[in-house]
């Protein structure tokens, strides 16, 4: 049996008080995932084929089929609240439907994330897994998204190429998700594109309840035992790539990446505070 990360380890949880509403999350769950996975092979192999038909060039299509996607995925998790299987909180959505040309990142608790980010951000290009491109979404990915398989020169550009035609790029910093305890190791690919391409960055905190059922290692046929899973979406203080202009590359993707994981390290730790402070 393979050893599980005990970063990523539940076993704290409790058995749920209404195993038969846990039954019926872990079901949703399941069916949710389903459904989505019909829904990405569906989009990429008949709809966004459409799109590219009815538009006169790639950039268009590519602004299309942004926008379909965005509002796809706002229906998406709409059902998923009115399913009660969780609920989203937004601080500040006019942030996010003004963002033009910047780097979003965030920490990365759940499967869910992306789905979330990009809903909120009608404009967003996004890095994602490589391994992705051997799953039902290869064609949304293909259309898309910037894989991280990439070589890194071919990743800046791309990137670049992005954020000067005004779209937003959503990079996770942690290339993985979120453990339950402890943390992962930023990169900084987030640093060096924002330095490269001399775009500013908005870091964005997700918090909420715990994320298990969604998490890494989660089994498929689990969920949060006694309530829908909670997601808080903060955006934080934009971080201005102009004060490290001066800087050599190298020590300014150092630099930057420093200042996300301790704004985003602040914020989890400021949400700890207030729920103690609640209870």
């Amino acid at each position: 049996m393979k050893e599980i990360d005990p970063r990523y380890d539940h076993s704290e949880l409790p058995f749920p008080k209404n195993p038969l509403l846990h039954f019926y999350r872990c079901l949703g769950k399941c069916g949710a995932t389903i459904f989505f996975t019909i829904g990405g092979f569906f989009l990429g192999a008949i709809i966004f084929p459409l799109i590219f038909l009815l538009s006169w060039n790639k950039k268009t299509f590519k602004r299309r089929a942004q926008n379909f996607i965005s509002i796809t995925f706002r229906q998406f998790l709409f059902v998923l609240q009115l399913l009660q299987l969780l609920e989203l909180n937004v601080e500040d959505r006019a942030v996010f439907k003004n963002l033009k040309s910047t780097v979003v990142v965030a920490n990365h608790p759940s499967i869910m994330d992306v789905v979330i980010l990009i809903s909120l951000i009608k404009n967003a290009d996004c890095i994602v897994r490589g391994g992705l491109i051997h799953t039902p979404f290869v064609f949304v990915i293909k259309y898309l998204y910037l894989v991280n398989t990439l070589g890194s020169e071919e990743m800046f550009t791309l990137a670049d190429k992005s954020l000067n035609n005004g779209t937003n790029l959503i990079v996770f910093p942690e290339g993985t998700r979120t453990p339950r305890h402890g943390k992962n190791t930023y990169k900084r690919g987030a640093g060096h594109i924002a330095f490269k391409s001399r775009k500013n960055i908005l870091p964005v905190y997700i918090g909420g309840s715990d994320k298990y059922g969604l998490g890494k290692h989660d089994p498929f046929f689990s969920f949060l035992p006694d309530s829908k899973i909670v997601y808080n979406i903060k955006p934080l203080k934009e971080i201005q790539i102009e004060k490290y202009s001066d800087l050599e590359e190298q020590i300014a993707a150092r630099r930057i990446t420093e200042g996300i994981e301790s704004v985003l390290s602040q914020a989890a730790e400021k949400e700890i505070h207030d729920n103690k402070n609640d209870k």
